[in-house]
């Protein structure tokens, strides 16, 4: 049963060898983790990292997607414990003149780190150094960290809403933590450029020291799915230096209404076919009546987790526990996401790129792509 699933995530279509590392910086749970891409020098025979980088992680997305860990982990496990990601682990840094751009990634309600190797992936084949945090809000399906005293990892688990507590409250807070953590992690990057030195307690052999030049503090942006998305958008409230920011079918709920008016930058938000609600079309609908810049995409055929790695799921068990059920191509909807946010990077972080070819899709315009809200939903 298990080998008859599988996940093959594409490699990047950009121009640039894409290399990966684990960033973890801190030792207590108010440090930083994330997974870093960037473009790298070829290297043959690279080890690629695996996408599913711990049993621990397994045993998260059963508890959280409501399946048994006693049986569901083992199934994540021996399902997709070997699939790898199609990049150089720690492969050489390949420096530029003036720097790549940056973009922080948030991810969604029960993910981590990698499960948008994808998007990320692609975003770095075409010269975007992508920092996809790893929340330690509780949202998370699982996370740790490596205690300062013992050494050891202290694992932070998912964290389900409390009985008797209202939602809106409880993920508000979740939500400015995590546009916190955004922030601290272009923190990172900018301590690395003033050449402080920042120990990876994770890889102390990839110094973070080469990315000291190789980063263009004042092209940055912030990207995210789901609860990403409005941790996205509160990011850009919260530190100025978000030049913009891409919302992947933004969960828009946990953000308080007297921020709208406070959301400086332009956002880009690309909806799924079937997920959102007119309350979270219309909270868009907020910050683009108040920017032109800002613009609402939907793609047909797809379904929420058709923005992340789950779409390249094969296998009928597995895709029916993760509820991937949209009729459109993976490799098409990669194509869509991608273009659209390298067309939108290129126009607000001042890129002198080719991407302006994919500006007909921030209007709306292609195969499987329409503007504004989900047909079901556009007489908002």
């Amino acid at each position: 049963m298990g080998g008859e699933q599988s996940l093959a995530l594409p490699p990047g279509k950009g121009p640039q060898g894409v290399g990966c590392v684990d960033v973890m910086v801190g030792r207590t749970r108010q440090g930083l983790f994330l997974r870093l891409f960037y473009p790298c020098e070829p290297r043959a025979g690279a080890e690629r990292p695996r996408w599913i980088p711990r049993y621990e992680y397994s045993r998260g997305l059963a508890q959280f997607s409501g399946r048994s860990r006693r049986w569901g982990a083992p199934l994540l496990h021996v399902a997709f414990g070997s699939c790898r990601v199609p990049v150089s682990w720690k492969g050489p840094f390949k420096p530029r003149s003036g720097g790549y751009p940056l973009v922080i990634f948030s991810h969604g309600l029960g993910a981590f780190r990698t499960l948008y190797s994808s998007i990320c992936t692609e975003l770095a084949s075409w010269g975007f150094v992508v920092a996809a945090l790893e929340h330690r809000d509780g949202s998370a399906s699982a996370t740790y960290f490596c205690a300062a005293e013992s050494g050891q990892e202290e694992w932070i688990h998912h964290q389900r809403l409390p009985l008797g507590q209202k939602e809106f409250y409880f993920r508000n807070t979740q939500v400015h933590q995590r546009a916190n953590e955004c922030v601290r992690a272009l923190r990172l990057f900018q301590a690395v450029r003033g050449g402080r030195p920042v120990p990876n307690v994770l890889h102390p052999d990839f110094d973070l020291s080469v990315l000291k030049d190789g980063v263009d503090l004042t092209k940055v942006a912030v990207m995210g799915h789901s609860f990403g998305g409005v941790t996205a958008v509160l990011a850009l409230v919260k530190e100025p230096s978000f030049r913009c920011a891409v919302a992947l079918d933004a969960w828009m709920f946990p953000l308080e209404n007297t921020l709208y008016p406070e959301v400086p930058r332009p956002v880009l938000f690309i909806n799924a076919e079937k997920f959102q609600t007119p309350e979270s079309i219309a909270k868009m609908k907020r910050l683009s009546s108040r920017n032109s810049q800002t613009k609402i995409i939907t793609v047909l055929g797809s379904v929420h987790h058709s923005q992340t790695d789950f779409a390249f799921l094969t296998g009928k068990l597995v895709r029916r526990i993760f509820n991937v059920g949209g009729t459109l191509d993976p490799h098409k909807g990669l194509d869509i996401i991608s273009r659209a946010a390298l067309a939108f990077l290129q126009r607000h972080l001042d890129l002198r790129e080719d991407f302006d070819r994919w500006e007909h899709l921030l209007d709306g315009v292609g195969d499987s792509v329409v503007p504004a809200a989900p047909p079901c939903l556009s007489n908002l």
